[in-house]
Formats: C-alpha cells, sequence, structure tokens
C-alpha cells in the first residue's frame, strides 16, 4: 500500500497538486504508524522520500516560522541551509531543486523582509557583528537593509559596528550606502551617529563628505568636533584642524584631553609653534598637563618645531614617563641632529629602568649611521639580541642599514641573510648599502637575486638601483632597470625619473636625460636640480642656466640643491659672469643663504678662471667658518695656476683642521716642485712623515731629484 502512495506523491509533486500532497502525505505517515514498512526501505524511495521530507519541512516553516534559524546572511557556503529549524536543526534552501512549485509561488508572494519579521530569527545586531567581524561588508550590509524594513529596535548599534567596519576597510561607497539608510531610519540626527559617520569619512579619505556631516548635525559635543578636527589633521590640513579647535572654543565647549591631542599633531604636521605654545598654556589652565599621553605629545609637537629646549623642559616636568615619553625625546634629538645627545638620553633611560622597544632601537641605530658611530651601533645589536628584537623586520632593515653607513658591509650582510623574514624595503636597503659603499657591481647581482626569490621592487628599490649604475657606469644596466621601470608604470614618477636622469647624465647620455626630463607629467625642483646637474657633469653651463630660466618660468623656486648644480655648471664651463651674477642673485633676490657647498662651487669657479686673489677674498669674508673643502678647493686652484703664496695660505688653514690630510702636503709639495723649489718640497715631505700621514690614492708627487730636473 504504502508504495503506491509514494507513487501518487511523486505524481502530485510534478503537477503542483499541493492538497493532494499533503492527503497523502498524512497516508505515508499513518501507514508508518501502522507498522508497515517505512518509506526509506522502498526501491522506489530515493527522489521520492526526499520530496516528501521537503514538502513536510516546508509546511513546518510557513505554519510557525519563528521557530526556524534565519542563516541566510551568516553562511558561510551554498550547501548551508537558509533556514534551520531550532530543535530538530533540518534544514530548507531558497532555491532548492527538491522545492515542490507551490514553495516559490509563496515566497514570490512576500518580501525579503515579511519572511525575516515572522521568523524572530536571532539577534539581528549579533549577525551584523559577526558578520563584520568576518569580512563579509555586503552581507552584513544587506542584513542591516533587512533591519531597516522591518524598523528594528538595534539599529544604531548595527549602523556604529559597520561604520567601524566601513572605515577600517576605506569602503567609502558602503559607507555612503549606510549613511544613506540612516537617513532613511530617520536617526540622522542622532548624535553619535553622526560623530561615528565623521570618522568612517575621514578614514575613507573624504574630508569634505565629514564636514558636510558635521555642518548638518543640529547640535555638536566636545566628540564631534574632535572627530572632524582629526579628519582635517590627518589629511595634512593642519589649519584647517586649528581654527576649529578656536571654533570649539568659541562656543564654549571646554576641549578634552583628546582634542588637546589631536591639535597638538596638527600643529606638529605644519610646524606651527606659536599656535602650539598656546596650546601649552590652555593645557596647563586646563589641568591636563599631568596627563601621560597629553605630555608625550607635547614633547614630540615641540621637538618636531625644533624647539628641543622646550621639549626637554616638558619631559622633565613630566611626573610619570612611559617609553613612548623617552622615543619621543630620542627622536626630537636625533631629528635635531643631536646624535651625541641621543645616545646619552638613552643611556639613563637604561639607568631609570625603562625598558627600549622596537621603535627606539630604530630612532638609536638610524642616529648612529647618521653620525657614523660604528660601536655604539654594535653594542645596541648586543642589546637588541637581548631583548628579542633581532627577529623584528623593521630592526633588522635598520640594523643593515647602520652596519651599510658605517662602511662595515660584511656586517650588513650578516644581518641581512640571517633575517627570517624579509620585504622589498630589506631588499632595498640592502642594495643601497652596497651602492653606498661603491658596489655597484654587488648591488645590481643583489638585485637579480631579489627577482629570483619573487621579491617585486618598488620605486626605491629602482632609485637605489639606478644609483648603483650611475656610480659604476654601468649604461646597460641602467637601460635595463629603465626598460623594467616602464613596464611597472614607474616612470612617471618624479623621484624616479631625477635617478634616471641622474644615471644617464653620469652615464654621457645627456640626450636620454633629457628625454627622461621630458617624458615626467609632474616636473619638480628635485627634477629640475637633477638635470641640470646632468649639465653641469657635460660642461654645458648655457643650457643649465637656461633650464633655471625654465624653472622659474614654471612658477618653481630653485632649492640650494639647484643652486649648488647650476653654480657648477658655471664652473665647469667657465661662465664667471654668469656664475657670480647667479650667486648674488640667491642671496638677494631669492632668500636663499648661501651653504658651505654655495662657497665651495664659488671658489671652484673663481679658481679655475684663474682669479686665485678674488677666491682668497670670497673666503676671507664667509659669514660661517671654511671647511677643509672649501680650502682644498683653493689649494688645488693654486696648484693649478702655479700660486706659491696661496697655496700655500690655504695649506696652513686645512692642517689647522686637519693636521693629517694627506692631500693638502701633495699639492703643497706639487706646486714646490713645479716652482722649483726642492727644499720646501723636502721639508713637507719630512713634515708629512713627523706627523705619520700618508700618501693617499688619487694624489701623486711630481718628480724632484736632480736628474729629472736636469732632463
Amino acid at each position: 500500500m504504502l508504495e503506491a502512495i509514494v507513487a501518487q506523491v511523486t505524481c502530485s509533486y510534478l503537477f503542483s497538486e499541493k492538497s493532494e500532497i499533503s492527503r497523502l502525505l498524512a497516508a505515508m505517515l499513518q501507514c508508518q504508524g501502522q507498522g508497515q514498512p517505512g518509506f526509506s526501505t522502498l526501491a522506489v524511495s530515493g527522489h521520492a522520500r526526499r520530496v516528501v521530507i521537503m514538502e513536510q519541512l516546508w509546511q513546518e516553516f510557513f505554519s510557525d516560522p519563528s521557530q526556524w534559524w534565519d542563516n541566510r546572511f551568516i553562511k558561510k557556503s551554498p550547501k548551508h541551509p537558509d533556514f534551520k529549524h531550532r530543535i530538530t536543526h533540518e534544514g530548507v534552501w531558497i532555491k532548492g531543486r527538491l522545492n515542490p512549485p507551490w514553495v516559490k509561488a509563496k515566497l514570490a508572494s512576500m518580501t525579503l523582509g515579511q519572511i525575516q519579521s515572522v521568523g524572530g530569527l536571532r539577534s539581528r545586531g549579533n549577525n551584523v557583528n559577526k558578520l563584520c567581524r568576518e569580512g563579509r561588508l555586503k552581507d552584513a550590509l544587506h542584513m542591516v537593509e533587512l533591519m531597516v524594513q522591518q524598523k528594528s529596535t538595534a539599529l544604531i548599534n548595527a549602523y556604529v559596528v559597520l561604520l567601524k567596519q566601513c572605515g577600517r576597510r576605506k569602503a567609502l561607497s558602503e559607507g555612503k550606502r549606510v549613511h544613506a539608510l540612516i537617513v532613511q531610519s530617520g536617526l540622522d540626527s542622532h548624535m553619535f551617529l553622526g560623530n561615528t559617520l565623521m570618522e568612517m569619512y575621514a578614514k575613507c579619505g573624504s574630508v569634505l563628505d565629514a564636514r558636510k556631516v558635521f555642518n548638518t548635525m543640529p547640535e555638536h559635543n566636545v566628540f564631534s568636533w574632535t572627530a572632524i578636527m582629526s579628519a582635517y589633521a590627518d589629511h595634512g590640513q593642519g589649519e584647517e584642524a586649528i581654527d576649529l579647535f578656536q571654533q570649539m572654543q568659541q562656543t564654549g565647549i571646554a576641549p578634552d584631553k583628546v582634542a588637546f591631542v589631536v591639535v597638538l599633531k596638527a600643529c606638529t604636521r605644519i610646524a606651527a609653534l606659536e599656535q602650539g605654545k598656546q596650546l601649552h598654556t590652555d593645557i596647563i589652565k586646563s589641568g591636563f598637563e599631568s596627563d601621560l599621553i597629553v605630555g608625550n605629545t607635547l614633547v614630540n609637537m615641540y621637538a618636531k618645531c625644533g624647539c628641543i629646549g622646550h621639549a626637554l623642559r616638558v619631559f622633565n616636568k613630566m611626573s610619570e614617563r612611559d617609553v613612548v615619553s623617552w622615543n619621543a625625546m630620542i627622536a626630537g634629538y636625533a631629528e635635531n641632529g643631536l646624535g651625541q645627545d641621543v645616545l646619552a638620553l638613552y643611556e639613563q633611560m637604561k639607568e631609570e629602568g625603562v625598558q627600549p622597544n622596537n621603535v627606539t632601537y630604530v630612532v638609536l641605530l638610524k642616529t648612529c649611521a647618521s653620525i657614523v658611530a660604528l660601536e655604539q651601533g654594535k653594542q645596541l645589536h648586543s642589546h637588541i639580541i637581548k631583548s628579542g628584537f633581532e627577529s623584528d623586520m623593521i630592526v633588522g632593515n635598520t640594523l643593515v642599514d647602520m652596519y651599510a653607513k658605517c662602511g662595515c658591509i660584511e656586517q650588513a650582510c650578516q644581518v641581512f641573510d640571517k633575517m627570517s623574514e624579509r620585504n622589498v624595503v630589506s631588499w632595498s636597503v640592502m642594495i643601497a648599502g652596497y651602492a653606498h659603499n661603491g658596489l655597484g657591481k654587488e648591488a645590481l647581482a643583489l638585485y637579480e637575486q631579489m627577482k629570483q626569490e619573487g621579491v617585486q621592487p618598488d620605486n626605491i628599490t629602482y632609485v637605489v638601483l639606478l644609483k648603483a649604475c650611475a656610480n659604476v657606469a654601468a649604461l646597460e644596466q641602467g637601460k635595463q632597470l629603465h626598460s623594467q621601470i616602464i613596464k611597472s608604470g614607474s616612470e612617471s614618477d618624479v623621484i624616479v625619473g631625477s635617478a634616471l636622469v641622474d644615471m644617464y647624465a653620469k652615464c654621457g647620455c645627456i640626450e636620454l636625460a633629457h628625454q627622461v626630463f621630458n617624458k615626467v607629467s609632474e616636473q619638480n625642483v628635485v627634477l629640475y636640480s637633477a638635470m641640470i646637474a646632468g649639465y653641469a657633469q657635460q660642461g654645458r653651463g648655457k643650457e643649465a642656466l637656461t633650464l633655471l630660466e625654465q624653472m622659474q618660468r614654471e612658477g618653481m623656486n630653485p632649492d640650494e640643491v639647484t643652486y649648488v648644480c647650476v653654480l657648477s655648471a658655471c664652473s665647469h664651463s667657465g661662465l664667471v659672469n654668469e656664475g657670480c651674477h647667479l650667486f648674488d642673485s640667491m642671496c638677494k633676490d631669492h632668500g636663499v643663504t648661501p651653504t658651505m657647498r654655495h662657497y665651495a662651487c664659488m671658489v671652484d669657479l673663481l679658481g679655475r678662471a684663474g682669479c686665485l686673489t678674488d677666491a682668497k677674498d670670497l673666503i676671507n669674508k664667509m659669514p660661517i667658518q671654511p671647511d677643509v673643502v672649501v680650502w682644498l678647493t683653493l689649494l688645488s686652484a693654486a696648484r693649478n695656476h702655479g700660486h706659491v703664496e696661496i697655496g700655500r695660505h690655504a695649506f696652513d688653514c686645512i692642517v689647522k683642521l686637519e693636521p693629517e690630510n694627506a692631500a693638502a702636503y701633495v699639492l703643497l709639495s706639487n706646486i714646490y716642485a713645479e716652482a722649483g723649489r726642492m727644499n720646501e718640497v723636502e721639508k713637507i715631505r719630512k713634515e708629512m712623515k713627523d706627523v705619520g700621514v700618508k700618501n693617499m690614492p688619487g694624489y701623486s708627487w711630481k718628480l724632484t731629484n736632480e736628474n729629472n730636473r736636469t732632463k
């Protein structure tokens, strides 16, 4: 009998006879209740049995949806059911292939919101939270849309969770959809949601949208003001952040410590020292000076603005200091070029029992690299190993850089080889280390190894490689790199373009350098300076001056480096009048204060032209103490023109600064030799031996024995 019923069920299913299926289903259950064989044992049971079960499950679902969980938006696979029974855990699928046709019609007559609303199906807020944690932003957004249809009471919490996820993922379009739902829900005047909206827009990079939200809010609290100030400060608009802070004070809202921290950071980014000092006064009046985070931010602000004395006073007054406080002060010394003070403060930090972190070690290692303090760098390396930070990739990269800049390329290689994890920065630092130490071929070989290991170069990698090619005049490798740069789409980058110009110029291909120069879409002072330097290296002073004029017509102001390049071009081209006029104009018309390099260029310009007395007078009038390079430039010019008196004066000035400078002894000896003053030559040689100076590569003695002079 049961077999016949199953056959009828299958037939009824095919013709969508819902009432007949229900009657037959009841008959089947009655047969089972009377002890007849269950349909699971029937030969024809496979498909028909599943049809009957699915029929029964859907009937149960529509009779009481509250007994079913809605899994549509949290399931991770299509294999998982859309709805699952709370007790039996049986599941049904909306698009299941075994669904009776009447189910599809029933679902079509209802909205998704109605389906969910009739089943008090799991906490919607929890589901949104779970979906966000899993990174399923679109599913979470869909669920919130359903909640809006249902007029759920948990919407505010769901909106907050979703907005924060949009901010973290920088999902601006999804964030705008959430904003539209908030407006649709009538919650656009909710202050907390408004503040969260501003934070989301700021993290997504849309300061304008954040400001629109702020402007439409009916009222603001300190969190609202802080959110919009932070949006401007984080996107390089410090002036606007400071203006908003002042507006907040004018409205009578007292800033809290978070607001002070935000606006102090804004002052730091734009070096607004006077506003920072005023904020410091406000902080004292508000009683926040003793707050640790505020104190750390004050130290950082003063240090970054160049007021290291003020930073130290704040630091010393702090009743509580953590590793961040010490890092801020150490970084302040480092950024102001006070390397020895950095190392001394580190010793004090250890004496007070404060444990340095990876940030501390990175700043300290950079300091050792900048002042070439190899021994201190080695000691730091030992401390890093003991502290367990050697495996930190950033610390490892900085260690490689420190050893390389201190000339210890072997130690740099050892650290690099031991690193358990390396990124493109690691490879770039090691390549730069080789280039810095004049090992261009090794730099290029390491680049090949980098490619073999599947690490993709970035723009910094290309720049250091191009410098390596320039240093060894490796034109072919430079051209190959250029081809790879074009393929990567980096040719239009101004920094890469500048490095390409420099490489081609140093390899003698000034026309190729000019072609690259013209292709860079956004030209800046750095690129112009590189091109002018290229002309200088080729002795094409007039082209350099023409390019300087073009640069100024484009509205760009030459910087110190640009003027060094142009003066060098004038020097190598014998353009004395043009160079002198340029030097005067640089000081008087463009407000560029001459540095030691500018004076060295001018001495070289005058010296090459034989104007040694003018060069000496210029040195004597320098507002800063001339260094060895300036005097060596004059001594070299005296050597070229055989001027004994000026040569001797330059030599005396050099040995006062560097008693063991071998170049000075060799140059003066050659001046005396060419003048036939052999007694003076012997005196110089004896003096050199007494001082312990050794001859240096690149400088040769004149033949001074009697036979050579006779010949």
